[in-house]
């Protein structure tokens, strides 16, 4: 019988990254005694942990935790929790997840530990393990983008040409604004993305639509929410710094992740060698995101099979985009066994099969290096 979330025990937990800035770790336990490791899930920008706990019927914190894994979600510098900063995807890789592992480990006693990451915390987190700032995680499963961001055409023209306008007017870019303006620009850009989108009522999901990526929407499905959730999702997105925005733009021109500012910790390019790390790591893509193409992907799992070949996985996820992995109604069934099992390492010897959504079997196809295109 799943653990259902009233039964959680959550501690937030303060901690201090490497250069100092505040963030913090939320530990959520069951009544049963955790039988595993501990893993840490890390949530993408301008959101916050509880993006892996919205209030669907079975959410993959209750899988893990009734799957006997320690659960421990991190608020690192992205975090809507904390006080809003101009951060890169560079400083959290070098200060952010290597100090967060660390606080894990010794809490926990482990020697070891895994991860599940999405987005922003999947490109910050990869770069800080193929670095190899992170040596005691061995096995990450990353949902979305890691090293490759590939982007449609028409969000690419908006990186290119609405962050320097945005600039000028002010710090950040937040899909809060759907409810909440702060001045002439945000309103200016609100009725812009009322004008324009008229996919929902909820003024904040069209907002995330215009701010992270192209479609309507562009992060999920109408049909994969259930009204809680599409309600619920309007307090969960707020601001994201101009200054990560123009550091996905060089990223996507470069064809690559490349670094912001000066950390001599991470590597010139983060493809030109071997991934430093010798963590396992699946990969996951819902085929309909509009945020990150899932060759996003595919071109991660290249270079990682290039170097270390039958290693890694890909899973290609039919019916889904980019969020609604973690919070579609039936998300449960059709993505939680996929990350479950490679938690486990029990994935990889099973052999491929593809199901559809809201399908009782292994709900994944696993792709091999050869059916994969090259970048």
């Amino acid at each position: 019988m799943i653990i259902t979330r009233a039964e959680h025990r959550t501690e937030v937990i303060p901690l201090r990254a490497r250069d100092n800035t505040p963030l913090s770790l939320v530990h959520v336990t069951s009544p049963a005694e955790a039988t595993k490791g501990p893993v840490i899930l890390v949530h993408g920008s301008g959101v916050r942990a509880e993006l892996f706990r919205p209030p669907v019927r079975t959410t993959i914190v209750d899988v893990l935790l009734e799957d006997g894994w320690d659960v421990w979600m991190l608020n690192w510098r992205a975090s809507i929790d904390l006080d809003p900063l101009s951060w890169t995807l560079a400083d959290a890789a070098v200060y952010d997840h290597p100090a967060a592992v660390e606080h894990v480990l010794r809490a926990t006693g482990a020697d070891t530990m895994k991860a599940v990451i999405h987005c922003q915390g999947s490109t910050s987190f990869t770069m800080s393990a193929v670095a190899g700032l992170l040596p005691q995680v061995d096995t990450i499963v990353s949902n979305a983008v890691s090293l490759h961001p590939v982007v449609p055409a028409f969000s690419r023209l908006k990186i290119d040409y609405l962050t320097p306008i945005v600039k000028v007017f002010t710090p950040y870019l937040s899909p809060a604004w759907g409810y909440k303006s702060q001045g002439y620009f945000t309103r200016g850009i609100r009725g812009l993305v009322k004008a324009t989108h008229h996919e929902c009522d909820n003024t904040v999901c069209k907002m995330v639509s215009f701010t992270y990526g192209s479609g309507r929407p562009a992060l999920w499905s109408h049909e994969n929410l259930d009204d809680a959730t599409h309600q619920w999702l309007s307090g969960e997105f707020a601001e994201v710094p101009v200054t990560f925005f123009e550091e996905m733009g060089r990223s996507i021109k470069a064809g690559h992740m490349v670094a912001a500012g000066h950390h001599p910790e991470l590597p010139d390019n983060f493809v030109a060698e071997a991934p430093q790390t010798d963590a396992r790591f699946a990969f996951i893509a819902g085929m309909d995101n509009l945020c990150f193409l899932p060759e996003s992907q595919q071109r991660t799992f290249t270079f990682f099979q290039e170097h270390r070949p039958g290693k890694d996985s890909l899973h290609l996820i039919p019916g889904y985009g980019h969020l609604d992995v973690f919070f579609g109604d039936h998300a449960w069934q059709d993505t939680f066994p996929v990350i479950v099992q490679e938690l486990n390492g029990s994935l990889q010897s099973s052999p491929p099969q593809e199901a559809g959504p809201h399908k009782e079997a292994s709900p994944h196809k696993e792709t091999s290096p050869a059916q994969e295109p090259k970048p």
